[in-house]
């Protein structure tokens, strides 16, 4: 099965759970932004939790399916229609071969995720097959008349949805059920994420620690998936500090000299060398995976018994989640 791309839209690319175990050769881990939005369209669909699947970002794509397709669309809330009837999000939804699936803007949110039964079917490059834009690892954004391959896919799954199709005249057919997507996907535009510390928050003046946890930041036009730009508090050290570089990860809050923060996304390099002075939440990063530029971000501060369990209840819903959709499979 394939995919043929019409209309690129502003920046799609195929993503998994990330290039991990190769860090300390100077190979970052890139990988879906929004890990739990991937999680659960891929298993809306049957597929693994990690499978490959594409990330749209702010406008999307237009596609058409060659044979029948099982879907589903996860992440911002996004526009999307088939043959110009309006397509839901966050359940399984079936295609008829020919299909045009046209992704559009989002009205909050800047990441939405589709997963295909079977999953696409990539090449991998060190354990993924996630596109690495900022090291020109795996493959490029999508591009028109890009046909993008798919494993196969297996009609026992859904068979209900698949013969009620098969029988009408619908363009598609939709689940009757679906996610909340309220635990998943937060449309606030003022943004919040529980932060801890970093190794280096002491070394910052007193006013600039105040500062961190009480004013809000914009996210700046030039943030992207290496990190996020912020706008606001001009933060400090009380002194120069003279660092190595060590390691980095996702969600760490480094201090340029500039004074103006940056937040490390996934294509963030694996070391660096300014001071780091907060770490986001595990459980908060899908949220701030979905942050737009001019969008404001506030820190509160959080500990690590706190994170660990935040994190552990999320992870344990989605586990939920993965359990109650299997039983589906099947219908």
């Amino acid at each position: 099965m394939s995919i043929e791309v019409l209309k690129p839209g502003l920046l799609s690319t195929l993503q998994d759970g990330g290039r991990h175990g190769s860090q300390h050769l100077g190979v970052g881990c890139a990988g879906a932004m929004d890990a739990n939005a991937l999680r659960l369209a891929n298993y809306l669909v049957g597929n693994q939790a990690n499978a490959v699947a594409l990330e749209i970002t702010l406008q999307g794509p237009r596609l058409r399916f060659e044979t029948p397709a099982l879907i589903a669309l996860t992440g911002a809330n996004i526009e999307a229609s088939v043959d110009q009837s309006p397509v839901p999000l966050w359940r399984p939804i079936v295609l008829r071969a020919g299909s045009e699936l046209v992704l559009g803007g989002m009205h909050s949110g800047a990441r939405s995720y589709l997963a295909v039964a079977g999953g696409f079917d990539v090449a991998s490059v060190l354990g993924s097959g996630s596109a690495d834009i900022n090291a020109a690892l795996g493959s490029r954004s999508l591009q028109v008349g890009t046909r993008l391959d798919c494993k196969p896919q297996h009609r026992d799954r859904y068979q209900r949805l698949w013969s009620t199709l098969d029988a009408g005249a619908e363009k598609y057919r939709a689940a009757s059920w679906w996610i909340d997507p309220a635990p998943w996907f937060d449309a606030d535009p003022n943004i919040v994420v529980h932060t801890l510390r970093g190794a280096h928050f002491a070394q910052l003046d007193i006013e600039s620690q105040r500062a961190f946890f009480a004013y809000e930041f914009r996210i700046g036009s030039e943030s992207n998936r290496v990190g996020y730009r912020l706008q606001g508090p001009n933060l400090q050290l009380a002194a120069p500090l003279e660092l190595i570089s060590e390691g980095l990860s996702i969600g760490t809050v480094q201090l340029p000299p500039s004074g103006n923060a940056i937040v490390l996304m996934a294509e963030h390099p694996t070391t660096g060398g300014y001071p780091r002075i907060g770490h986001v939440a595990s459980a908060d990063l899908a949220k701030l995976a979905q942050a737009r530029p001019g969008q404001t971000l506030r820190f509160v501060e959080i500990d690590l018994t706190e994170a660990q369990k935040s994190y552990l209840a999320q992870q344990m819903e989605i586990e939920r989640l993965r359990l109650a959709i299997a039983d589906r499979l099947h219908d």
